[in-house]
């Protein structure tokens, strides 16, 4: 399908998804928020997709988060319904069975470090700046960051971003862990392309397994953690990939795995 508002880029097996508003630092209006659901929905069916890849346009902004001249004036009834398909975004991104990748350079503000949160793997840039500013506009983040937060990095570091509204370059968004690593700018799409190869070399069902259970295993209790562990480790069982893998194995030889 046809996007005004993003740009779609096939990689090999990586299927990149650009943030493309840079006059306006890749700000993301109604408009982008559902070619993103569009875009994510579509990558999760194609076969020959792998990865799916978030980078923004231009070397400004990842994405400065929502668009603020949209919904200035909205009222509580216009806000529920926006933000809906944020949360609806988000929550695509973490069901997705394939690996979503940030690959981060400047401004990842409010809803870029949202985006960000969703997402398994997190390349940023010594430019990057992760931060929840809403407080300084008199709003919280609305789409997930509180709670997501609170569980990723504890109740302290989580009030020190939402209430004071600070920024983290890209050194300290490693030591935070909201993001897996840091690179020089010229970098990023080089080890962002490194990373989509190596995950392209893994058994496509397991990925999507080892996703789920650590989504689910973080959020459920520990005893329906451990059998939704035990449930997606049988169902591979009943792949060719299983089967390839091990036979790979046994041969000494690399896998050829289809996703089946």
């Amino acid at each position: 399908m046809g996007f005004e508002t993003i740009a779609i880029e096939d990689r090999g097996a990586a299927r990149w998804i650009t943030l493309n508003r840079p006059r306006v630092l890749n700000a993301m209006n109604r408009q982008c928020i559902r070619e993103c659901i569009a875009a994510v929905v579509e990558a999760g069916e194609a076969p020959e997709v792998r990865t799916i890849v978030f980078t923004g346009a231009g070397e400004r902004a990842f994405t400065a988060g929502a668009d603020i001249s949209e919904l200035r004036d909205f009222g509580p009834r216009e806000i529920l319904s926006y933000n809906r398909d944020w949360l609806d975004l988000f929550r695509r991104i973490e069901a997705c069975r394939k690996p979503v990748i940030a690959a981060v350079r400047g401004w990842a503000t409010g809803g870029g470090t949202e985006l960000s949160l969703a997402c398994d793997f997190v390349l940023c840039t010594s430019s990057a700046r992760f931060g929840l500013s809403e407080i300084k506009i008199g709003v919280i983040p609305g789409a997930g960051a509180g709670v997501r937060l609170t569980r990723w990095v504890g109740r302290l570091r989580a009030k020190e971003l939402l209430m004071l509204g600070r920024l983290l370059p890209g050194p300290e968004a490693v030591e935070w862990q909201l993001a897996n690593r840091c690179v020089e700018d010229d970098r990023l799409e080089e080890e962002t392309t490194a990373l989509c190869a190596q995950l392209a070399e893994m058994a496509p069902l397991a990925l999507g397994a080892a996703k789920a259970t650590v989504n689910i295993g973080a959020e459920a209790s520990f005893d329906v953690a451990l059998e939704y562990e035990l449930q997606e480790f049988v169902r591979l069982f009943a792949s060719a990939d299983q089967k390839e893998g091990m036979s790979a194995f046994l041969e000494k030889r690399p896998p050829r795995y289809t996703g089946n």
